[in-house]
Parts: C-alpha cells; sequence; structure tokens
C-alpha cells in the first residue's frame, strides 16, 4: 500500500500540471467526453444485460415476435455501441498526443534550461538515457494513464451497476446445494468478491517482480540502443583503429543485459499468464455452477440464467480489474519511476547551479573585465583543480592560456561560461557582454549548411551573401555555394575543416569575449597564423582567451597565462609573474 500511494502522488504531480497549463480547457474537456463515453458504453453494458434476461426467454418459450423484438433492440444498442466505442478512441488518441506534446515541451525546456543537461551529466548516471524518457516513456506514461485511469473508473461503475443486479437475482434464485435451499443475501455478490481477491491477491504474489524487471529491460534497452548510436557517430575513428571487434563485443555485452533481463521477464510472465488465463477461464463456468441448480429446480427461466452469468461476470470482471491489467500496471510503473527519476534529475541539476557552496557568476556594471575573484574550481569528487585568488580578463586583449595536459584549462573555461558550478568564489562578467566558447571540435545540427554556421541563431539571422564572404575568409571556398545543402557536417567535414567553420561562426557572431579552446589544433601553422590575423582584423574590438601548445600563437597574444601548480591544484599566472617563482 506504501508503494501504491508512492506511485499515485507521483502520478498526481506529473500528469496534474497539463491539466493546469495553458492547454488546460482542450484537456479538460477531451478527458471528460472520454469518461462521459465510458460511462455511457457501462450504461449500453447494463441494457445488455437485461436484454438477455428477454431474448434467452423469448428463445425458451418460443416466441417469435419477441424474438425479432430483441434483435432490433439488440441491432439499436450494437450501432450505438461500435459508434461510442470509435468517438471515444478518436477522442482518447486526440487528448493523448496533446498531453504528449505539452509534457515533452515541458521536460525539454527544463532539461535545455541553463545548461541543466551538461550538469545532469557530471552528476552521473541518476537519469540516463533522458532521450529515451522524453520520447518512449513520456509516450508511455500517457497512454498507460489514461488506460488504467479510465479502465478503474469504468469498473467501478460497472461494479456499482452491477452489484444492484445481481443481489437482486441472488434473491431471485437462492443457492441450492444437493437439493437444499439457502436463503444468503447477495449470495452471487460475495462469490464474485471472494474469487475476486482470491485472484487479486495471487496475481500480485506472483507479478510483484515484474516492476523491477520492467524498470531493467526499458534501461538496458536505451543503453543498447544510445552505444549503437556512438558507433555510428564514430564510425570513422573505429575504422581506423579497426575497433569493430572490440565495439562488437562491447554491444555483445549490452545486448546480453537485454536478453538476459527479457528472459527474467519470460519466466515471470509465463507464470502470470498461466495463472491469469486458468483465472479467465474458471471464470466462465463459475457463475453457471453456482445458478445452474436454482435452473433445474425450476426457480429462473433460460434468461434469468444468462443475465445472471453475464451480471457475475459483469462484477468479477470489475473486481478483478488489478488482475487483467497488472502487466500493463508493472509496465507503468517502472515508466512513472523513470519519469520521477528524470524529474528529480533535473531539479538537482537546476539546484546545483544555485547552491551556496558553487560557483557564483555575477553580472557586473561597475567594471569592463571578467573578474576570478576568490576563486577555486574542483572537480565533481571535490579534488581542487584550478585556483586564482583576484584575475582580470580585461577588455580588448589577447590572452592565451598555457599549462600541462590536465591542469584544468577547458574546465576554467566552463566556469567562466557558467555550466561547471562544482567549486567556490566567483566570476563577474560585464552586464550584457556577450560570450562564445568555441571547443577543439565544434557541434554543428543537423541540417542546411548556413543553419550549422549560424548556430545558435536562426538560419536567417544573417544574409546568405554575408555567410557565403565569410565562408571564403576562412579558407573553405568550396563550401560557399552549398548553403543550402543538408547534411550531418560534424561527420561529412574533416576536423579541420570543421574548425575553420567554428572560426566563421565566431565572426559572425562578433561576440565581445570570444574563448578558443585549440581551435585551430588540426590546422597547420600557416594556416592557424592566417585565421589569427583574420580574427584581429574582424574583431578588433573583442577580447580573445585562447588555450594552446603552439609557441607560435604567443605572437597573436598580448598576455600569456599559465597554469603552474600551487597549493590547491593549479594557480593561475601570468608567465612573467610564474616566472619569478620556483
Amino acid at each position: 500500500m506504501n508503494n501504491l500511494r508512492s506511485t499515485l502522488a507521483i502520478v498526481w504531480r506529473i500528469a496534474v500540471p497539463y491539466f493546469r497549463s495553458e492547454d488546460k480547457w482542450a484537456g479538460r474537456g477531451l478527458l471528460a467526453a472520454v469518461i462521459a463515453i465510458e460511462l455511457a458504453l457501462v450504461g449500453i453494458d447494463v441494457l445488455i444485460n437485461q436484454w438477455q434476461n428477454r431474448f434467452f426467454n423469448a428463445l425458451q418459450e418460443r416466441n417469435w415476435d419477441s424474438f425479432v423484438r430483441e434483435i432490433g433492440i439488440f441491432t439499436i444498442l450494437a450501432f450505438c455501441a461500435i459508434g461510442l466505442a470509435v468517438y471515444q478512441l478518436y477522442l482518447n488518441q486526440w487528448l493523448q498526443i496533446r498531453w504528449r506534446r505539452w509534457m515533452t515541451t515541458k521536460y525539454l525546456g527544463e532539461w535545455l534550461h541553463d545548461a541543466n543537461h551538461y550538469r545532469m551529466q557530471l552528476q552521473g548516471d541518476a537519469a540516463d538515457n533522458p532521450d529515451q524518457r522524453i520520447t518512449d516513456d513520456v509516450k508511455l506514461f500517457v497512454e498507460r494513464t489514461l488506460d488504467i485511469g479510465v479502465g478503474l473508473l469504468s469498473s467501478v461503475v460497472t461494479l456499482a451497476s452491477f452489484v444492484v443486479i445481481l443481489w437482486g437475482l441472488s434473491a431471485a434464485a437462492p443457492l441450492h446445494i444437493f437439493g437444499n435451499e439457502f436463503a444468503i443475501p447477495g449470495y452471487l455478490v460475495w462469490g464474485a468478491l471472494i474469487y475476486a481477491i482470491f485472484g487479486t491477491a495471487l496475481t500480485q504474489w506472483i507479478g510483484s517482480p515484474l516492476v523491477n524487471l520492467d524498470f531493467q529491460q526499458q534501461r538496458f534497452e536505451a543503453d543498447f540502443r544510445f552505444n549503437l548510436v556512438r558507433v555510428r557517430e564514430n564510425a570513422e575513428q573505429i575504422a581506423l583503429l579497426q575497433g569493430e571487434s572490440a565495439e562488437r563485443q562491447r554491444l555483445s555485452e549490452r545486448f546480453g543485459r537485454v536478453v538476459d533481463n527479457w528472459y527474467g521477464i519470460m519466466s515471470r510472465t509465463k507464470r502470470l499468464t498461466a495463472f491469469t488465463t486458468s483465472y479467465t477461464q474458471a471464470a466462465i463456468i463459475f457463475p453457471y455452477i453456482l445458478v445452474s441448480p436454482a435452473y433445474f429446480a425450476n426457480k429462473i427461466q433460460l434468461g434469468g440464467l444468462q443475465q445472471t452469468a453475464s451480471a457475475f461476470d459483469s462484477v468479477r470482471r470489475a473486481l478483478s480489474f488489478f488482475v487483467s491489467i497488472y502487466r500493463t500496471m508493472a509496465e507503468w510503473r517502472a515508466v512513472v519511476a523513470r519519469l520521477d527519476g528524470f524529474e528529480m534529475a533535473i531539479a538537482s541539476a537546476a539546484k546545483l547551479a544555485t547552491h551556496p557552496d558553487s560557483i557564483a557568476v555575477v553580472s557586473s556594471t561597475g567594471s569592463d573585465a571578467i573578474d576570478l575573484r576568490q576563486l577555486l574550481v574542483r572537480l565533481p569528487n571535490g579534488a581542487p583543480l584550478v585556483s586564482a585568488e583576484s584575475f582580470s580578463l580585461r577588455n580588448n586583449e589577447r590572452v592565451l592560456v598555457t599549462g600541462p595536459s590536465g591542469a584544468g584549462k577547458s574546465t576554467l573555461f566552463r566556469a567562466i561560461a557558467g555550466v561547471w558550478p562544482f567549486g567556490t568564489g566567483s566570476i563577474a562578467i560585464p552586464a550584457k557582454a556577450t560570450l562564445m566558447m568555441l571547443p577543439q571540435r565544434p557541434y554543428f545540427p543537423v541540417g542546411s549548411l548556413q543553419a550549422a554556421i549560424v548556430y545558435p541563431a536562426e538560419p536567417g539571422a544573417f544574409g546568405s551573401d554575408r555567410v557565403r564572404d565569410i565562408l571564403i575568409a576562412v579558407g573553405l571556398p568550396q563550401l560557399a555555394s552549398k548553403l543550402d545543402e543538408e547534411a550531418h557536417w560534424n561527420r561529412t567535414l574533416s576536423l579541420g575543416e570543421q574548425q575553420r567553420l567554428g572560426i566563421a561562426r565566431a565572426l559572425l557572431h562578433a561576440p565581445r569575449y570570444l574563448f578558443l579552446d585549440e581551435v585551430t589544433a588540426s590546422l597547420d601553422e600557416t594556416s592557424e597564423a592566417a585565421l589569427y590575423r583574420l580574427l584581429e582584423g574582424k574583431l578588433p574590438v573583442t577580447t580573445i582567451v585562447s588555450i594552446g601548445h603552439r609557441s607560435t600563437l604567443e605572437a597573436f597574444h598580448q598576455r600569456n597565462v599559465v597554469l603552474v601548480h600551487g597549493g590547491e591544484g593549479f594557480v593561475l599566472r601570468n608567465r612573467s609573474e610564474s616566472a619569478e617563482r620556483p
């Protein structure tokens, strides 16, 4: 019960916001329509149950006129049921897609807000495979929540409707055992209740491990799919290293987890199916066993026998709702747990950015420099990495940052960008200043070349002629005629060409502060020098901070900053200052 209450609380927290959102009236209207149709279908079931009494009595009495009349009544009820079922499905699917669209937009916004997606990676695998949670899990949550919710409501209304009928039939057809009549009020209702309790208890006992098995299955499937995508995206490097055997073994291991867990699901599902099928089959004959003695004792007619069996089955199905959808509920609870974990991971990542013990990135109005104050950048495990008691990146200067590999140069850039929270101190950035970080391997979205270059701006933010001129300037005239061509540019272009496109992006956006993390490492020194001269000429008022290891870069920078071993990790110092200290 505690697990059930916890699950329902989570479902309420995830589901209710949609029905309070800007799309609430459409959502509420569609949900009300689906529920109203379900209630109407239950009403038709009640009418068909009463029809069965009259129809089978007409057969027993060989009454042709009654038989024809009941066929006509059944035809009308059947057409009504068909029409309601069709529109219930249609409106249900309409509600599903609107609800799913709203949840997907919400999760995308929260996941991609203020670098939450990056901080979630830094925190580990608390919410692995967010792509699956936003696609498959949201879809399944909406579908299963509606199916289970509407089904539960239908069961409750069906139970309330048919219990009254079955109670009355219990009086009309008293219990007969070995020729003796026993007047037990509502004995058919008690029989259905005992039968359903017995089935529900055994179903829970047999099927409870399926919840965890379904959770793990979704996780293993997503992990296998993610690694297949990784192989596709890194096909060139794998081929050059002849790593196919290693990748095959690694993928086989991950797929092995899928298979092993699936065997567990098969084994448990086999036991559950064996019981639920037996339970359902036995339920067909059980009401006849209870009522047939009264029929043979001439207490009721054939119509009464059929109506009693039908009403008993309706009550039994309503009481056995948990049994019939247990497999679906197990999958649903796993989906709920995954979405709950995803929401918690997003909230934790957002909290990490504003935690009192994290690096504070603040806006400064009294200075035109980026000031690092009492800064200590740490690794996620708390180990110190880079420290700077008082350091400034002044306006309109060129700074080269050097130091040994692993000293934390790139991590320092991440801290300045505001996406690395681990550490203490503050980074003051001039108000309204624009920053751009260019990594060694730039990112280009799949789409047109122009959209890839101007990212993160909209494709039409810059004129095509200007983009072509920039492409020619950075040494890519062969691409100037391909601005409308769509491709996966991170795969089709060499790393050197990608780095030139990264410089083109910086030239277009012209940020006030430009941070270059070994962005010309794949180019020869001549090309590197040409690009730095281009940056100097095109962005004369931009502060450029570069990470690099080539000594030739010193000629294009006014100040050289080096990371040296200090008291806590590496210390940020000017080269002249570090040369004076051992």
